[in-house]
């Protein structure tokens, strides 16, 4: 019973941490509350104004895979507006605040 208890566990582990299938069901106009629900804690946020970005490093890309990808999801106001795999820029800060997300290569 012990070992069917761990083996359990152990999967929720490998497969929970599937950042990248998880991330494709994130979508526009979700609230920070289910982002982090769905997706977990965070391993860092940044702010810019109005804007905040949640940052999730060194993810797995499925549940299969050993690829790791950084992802972040780019709230404003408290709602998604953006998501995906890269790293986030501030757009031109004498002109705004507003938060980018760009792809890596």
């Amino acid at each position: 019973m012990i070992r069917g208890f761990l083996v359990a566990c152990l999967l929720v582990v490998l497969f929970g941490c599937a950042t990248g299938e998880k991330i494709q069901d994130v979508h526009v106009g979700m609230s920070k509350g289910q982002v982090i629900a769905f997706l977990g804690k965070p391993d860092g946020s940044q702010r810019s104004g109005e804007y905040e970005a949640l940052r999730y490093t060194n993810r797995t890309i499925n549940g299969s895979s050993p690829d790791r990808a950084d992802y972040n999801v780019i709230l404003l106001e408290g709602s998604v507006v953006e998501y995906g795999f890269g790293y986030v820029r501030q757009r031109d800060p004498t002109v705004n605040n507003r938060l980018i997300l760009v792809p890596s290569r």
